[in-house]
């Protein structure tokens, strides 16, 4: 009978030891506090399931949550269609545009710059009296006065929308382009003999075999949408201004925690994200699991 050598869980053991401290214990100790009062010290009050209860009935989380797929759907929407484009732009044959790197890392670049300096740079060009983009639109004579972007509920959440765009979108294309790599030429060379337009070739040849790239894009950017937090915290005063259509749902569990001092209820409207994640997540999944086994059936016929 052989004997075990147990000298290979030693080289395991620090993994262990470091993912049940900082990874597991946090997430069952946080599960714990949303059965709980828990003011950050001191014992928590155990409430069982007042704050789901809360939570439930919340107009502001509701408000939270309405806001954060308003902010996170025109995001996604334009991201997309911008890609798209340029996507289809770069795999046309007839076109050949060259430099498809230098286009790459300068489309990416926005994606590089820190948060925070984002969020000053756009202070100041949508600031109501100085800013650029006033003062560009007035030259133009686009707008006859200044317009309080970061002021007025509507244009605030399509100025986080357009930015998170800009961000985005080069990095939306790589991945896109990194699909159209993968389709075989001789489709788009078909396509070219037989007289298919443009708009043909992208309906029916790019945008099919692109649909599982699409699926990875939409469920990575709506996990990033729904945790939307830093942008709105900074162009605003952090409570959600104007009129609370910037108070995403991060930004409430934020303030719920550290300005309010409800760890308890914080911790309720973690999970209560996590669980929006993954049924959203799984409802995505779903439509295209469906989808793919119908075009199956059909191509068998």
């Amino acid at each position: 009978m052989k004997k075990l050598d147990y000298k290979g869980y030693y080289f395991i053991a620090p993994f262990f030891a470091i993912f049940l401290t900082f990874n597991l214990y946090p997430v069952l100790l946080t599960f714990y506090y949303t059965f709980t009062h828990y003011e950050g010290y001191g014992e928590p009050q155990f409430l069982g399931l007042d704050n789901y209860v809360r939570i439930l009935t919340d107009s502001y989380f509701l408000e939270a949550f309405i806001n954060t797929w308003q902010i996170w759907g025109l995001n996604f929407a334009l991201q997309l269609g911008i890609a798209l484009f340029l996507a289809a732009l770069f795999s046309d044959l007839r076109i050949n545009i060259k430099g498809l790197g230098f286009f790459r890392a300068i489309f990416y670049l926005p994606n590089l710059i820190t948060i925070s300096s984002v969020a000053i740079l756009f202070n100041i060009m949508l600031d109501w009296h100085y800013g650029s983009v006033n003062q560009f639109l007035l030259k133009l004579g686009i707008i006859s006065e200044p317009i309080n972007w970061l002021n007025q509920p509507f244009t605030a959440q399509a100025s986080v929308a357009l930015i998170l765009t800009w961000m985005w979108f080069g990095y939306t294309f790589i991945v896109l382009m990194a699909g159209v790599a993968g389709i075989s030429k001789e489709y788009y060379e078909a396509a070219l003999i037989d007289g298919a337009n443009r708009w043909q070739t992208f309906i029916y040849i790019t945008l099919p075999l692109l649909k599982p790239i699409m699926l990875y894009i939409m469920i990575t950017s709506l996990i990033g949408g729904l945790q939307l937090f830093d942008l709105p915290m900074l162009l605003t005063d952090g409570l959600g201004s104007p009129d609370g259509s910037l108070n995403t749902m991060v930004l409430y569990l934020y303030n719920q925690a550290f300005r309010y001092g409800n760890y308890g209820y914080a911790a309720t409207i973690a999970y209560m994200l996590f669980l929006i994640t993954v049924i959203f997540s799984g409802i995505t999944f779903k439509s295209m699991y469906r989808e793919a086994k119908v075009t199956k059936k059909r191509g068998n016929k």
